[in-house]
């Protein structure tokens, strides 16, 4: 099929190239040249593990082609797929000006029948607003759909290609059909193909983005609440996520969650909600303690030296929002950060992969070592906020002969309490005993 994806940003580039590799003809259009010119050069701008070797393999065969020639795209379509940014507004919605001037594009450039779906996240009501903007401007007939993505930062290949569900919301029986057949040799299992009314499916990305998000603030309130009573949540989650009808995921304390998704979500289905009357109370509730949560290393670092941080150095392990990215946006560290440089600290930082991101921000007010041991030199305490995998069995010998002190702040939980304090480390996890 003839695919034209507008946006070249996390979603457009994995739905682009996945289309690709299941034998479609895909133009991943942007208004962006540089970024164009960057794809065109065999250059990824995200980091997103598997996705540039998909990038190559698609673009070689000819399956894949990036552009500038956004009307250009559309016309040469079967579907268009509308992948740009919505991120919050100042009132806490989802900005769609991006959106709506995509759905201009389109109704000028109509010359047959064609299925606009939105993989964007967009608040309910969007596919109706499209219909009308693309409508004042077309002259051939066209559908509009909703059909959001459901990808893990950090595992956003292996989601697309193998999706446990794909979404189509349209009222249009010719659209469902066409998504229908886009996506049937994705799924072996037709079950996984739910067709909705547009409405309900952009109200399902909602809701499974704000249910995920609750979960892990119910944990982290709850991890404060076994600090306090000399419960461990390590077992209590154990213990909890043994019940079927609960289960294991998203069930980890830590620093509170960051990244494009939760955060702006929140607030757009809260805004959206307060639109009509409605306020979702469990949805800001997880708001409220998901801010609250992410001080909270800050907190502890500066218990521990009764709030003398002027003139300590304190080591940074992870800085993207979670492993297997570079994404630092809404990020737990950078709270951390700003905490400790406010304090009149020192910080010296490793990630694998986010820290050209972070020099952005910061520049030469924190230290960016290339090493994850030559950030601990010298560090009167370690803390560590994104497990990603070189962190979680880390020489400890080591660690504690280059530390000016044996400190460890665990914002993951990733190691054990008893082994270390037994190795002389002053060890401080979350919501641990």
């Amino acid at each position: 099929m003839q695919l034209a994806v507008v946006g070249t940003g996390y979603v457009g580039l994995v739905a682009g190239a996945g289309f690709a590799d299941f034998g479609n003809d895909v133009a991943c259009v942007d208004v962006s040249a540089a970024k164009i010119e960057m794809l065109k050069r065999g250059e990824v701008p995200i980091y997103e593990p598997g996705l540039d070797v998909l990038i190559a393999k698609n673009t070689r065969d000819g399956r894949l082609r990036f552009s500038t020639d956004v009307a250009g795209a559309i016309r040469d379509a079967e579907i268009v797929f509308i992948a740009v940014g919505t991120p919050q507004a100042d009132d806490g919605s989802a900005d769609l000006s991006a959106v709506e001037a995509v759905g201009e594009t389109i109704g000028k450039n109509l010359n047959n029948f064609k299925v606009i779906a939105t993989k964007s996240t967009v608040p309910v009501g969007t596919a109706d607003r499209l219909r009308q903007i693309i409508g004042a401007n077309a002259t051939q007939p066209f559908a509009v759909a909703s059909n959001p993505e459901f990808l893990k930062e950090g595992d956003a290949v292996n989601d697309f290609m193998k999706p446990d569900r794909v979404i189509i919301g349209s009222d249009d029986p010719k659209a469902r059909e066409i998504l229908r057949h886009l996506y049937n040799p994705f799924v072996r299992a037709s079950d996984r193909i739910q067709l909705m009314d547009a409405r309900s499916a952009e109200l399902t990305k909602y809701a499974a983005n704000a249910l995920l998000a609750s979960r892990i603030s119910f944990m982290n309130d709850l991890a404060v609440l076994a600090e306090k009573l000399g419960a461990d949540i390590e077992l209590v989650r154990k213990g909890v996520g043994a019940d079927p009808r609960i289960g294991t995921k998203f069930l980890f304390a830590g620093p509170g969650f960051g990244g494009s998704c939760f955060p702006k979500d929140l607030s757009a289905i809260l805004y959206t909600a307060g639109s009509v009357g409605h306020d979702l109370e469990i949805v800001r509730a997880t708001e409220r303690i998901n801010a609250r949560q992410k001080r909270l290393l800050a907190s502890k670092v500066s218990a521990h030296f009764d709030g003398a941080l002027k003139g300590k150095t304190i080591a940074v392990w992870g800085l993207a929002f979670k492993p297997q990215t570079d994404d630092i946006r809404e990020a737990p560290a950078l709270t951390l950060i700003d905490a400790l440089l406010e304090a009149g600290a020192t910080v010296q930082a490793h990630d694998p992969q986010a820290m050209p991101n972070v020099r952005a921000i910061y520049g030469s007010r924190i230290l960016l070592s290339d090493g994850m041991y030559g950030a601990a030199e010298g560090a009167d305490a370690l803390v560590v906020v994104t497990e990603w995998h070189e962190y979680r069995r880390p020489d400890f010998h080591r660690l504690k002969r280059i530390l000016s002190a044996p400190t460890l702040f665990d914002g993951r939980n990733i190691w054990e309490p008893d082994e270390l304090r037994g190795m002389g480390f002053v060890y401080t996890g979350i919501g641990r005993k």
